[in-house]
């Protein structure tokens, strides 16, 4: 299926200098406030303990800070509307077991009397646990980095593998800079969000690259350049189309999942369109500054289409031999 048919190549790599300046300026930005604001890590990763309260009515914040206020459980915890203004979430830093045990009871005793409500979840992480988790998040990025590197360069060549893992560094930076601009607590499904995002990243630029290497031997122009940009042009409408519907499930339930997966919908919303872009303005120029020789790889993807050539004819005289 196609959306639309491209009927000449367009002229992508004529803006790949300006579109390269713009994603530096968004990555500096986004290093920028990771180093100066920070990221508000949510319980799976720092511990505490999360008491999500709900109310018939719209909930009365102000007393329940002073129902609150004096108790040395409730010492640092902070009180926010959850989603809407009859949910709230309470968030506590204590988590050690003696403490948060009954710290559902505890809570319904502090705010009887506020209104009818009733207590939807007691979420509780030990603060070994959280950066056990941290780490292992951390590390679980890294890896995935790591093992599409190889795949790439086995897949073509290190050329290639570069300028995607350059790409893709690119996109979780940028999804990472956005987090930390509007302040959502980051938990292990932003990590999910950010492990599809690499994923859906690395599925468009391997398509691209497909493309590429087809065109390096069986387009006529000579350049890179002009390879570089017929082939984006070939995929343009199935990336559009793919990214057009993609972005539509995720629009809906950035707006009408819900404050649970309110911050992982953010993420993929982010890292979907950033990796759409990255896919044709990012990977595909840095592989052509990379000083890619056409000539020389188009006559290496010739001897290695002999080589086969040659196997599969052996393969068929043997079997040919045997019966």
């Amino acid at each position: 299926m196609e959306l639309f048919k491209a009927t000449r190549s367009v002229p992508f790599m004529g803006k790949s200098k300006l579109a390269i300046i713009i994603s530096i300026m968004m990555v500096l930005g986004s290093y920028a406030l990771l180093f100066t604001k920070g990221m508000n890590f949510g319980i799976d990763f720092v511990g505490g303990t999360i008491v999500q309260v709900k109310y018939d009515t719209t909930a009365p914040i102000d007393e329940m800070r002073q129902r609150l206020t004096g108790n040395a459980l409730f010492e640092g915890s902070s009180i926010n509307e959850f989603g809407s203004p009859d949910e709230v979430v309470i968030r506590l830093k204590n988590s050690s077991d003696s403490v948060t045990k009954d710290i559902g009871d505890v809570v319904r005793e502090k705010l009887a009397g506020t209104g009818n409500f009733e207590i939807r979840r007691v979420d509780i992480v030990g603060a070994k646990v959280g950066n056990e988790l941290r780490e292992k998040g951390i590390m679980s990025l890294t890896l995935a980095i790591i093992g599409i590197l190889i795949y790439v360069s086995f897949r073509f060549e290190w050329r290639f593998a570069v300028a995607s893992i350059i790409a893709l560094v690119h996109d979780v930076s940028i999804a990472m800079g956005a987090i930390s601009l509007v302040g959502l607590d980051v938990n292990l499904d932003v990590l999910a969000a950010l492990l599809t995002v690499l994923g859906y990243s690395i599925n468009d630029t391997i398509i691209v690259f497909d493309r590429i290497r087809e065109g390096i031997t069986e387009s006529k122009e000579g350049s890179l350049s002009a390879i570089i940009d017929e082939a984006i042009t070939k995929t343009l409408s199935r990336t559009t189309l793919t990214s057009l519907t993609t972005l539509l499930v995720v629009v809906v339930l950035f707006l009408f999942g819900g404050e649970i997966i309110h911050a992982f919908a953010f993420t993929l919303l982010v890292g979907i369109g950033v990796g759409t872009y990255s896919s044709i303005f990012v990977a595909s120029p840095i592989l052509k500054w990379f000083g890619f020789n056409v000539k020389g790889y188009r006559a290496k993807l010739s001897q290695k289409a002999a080589r086969e050539a040659e196997k599969e004819r052996l393969r068929a005289q043997f079997e040919q031999g045997i019966v």
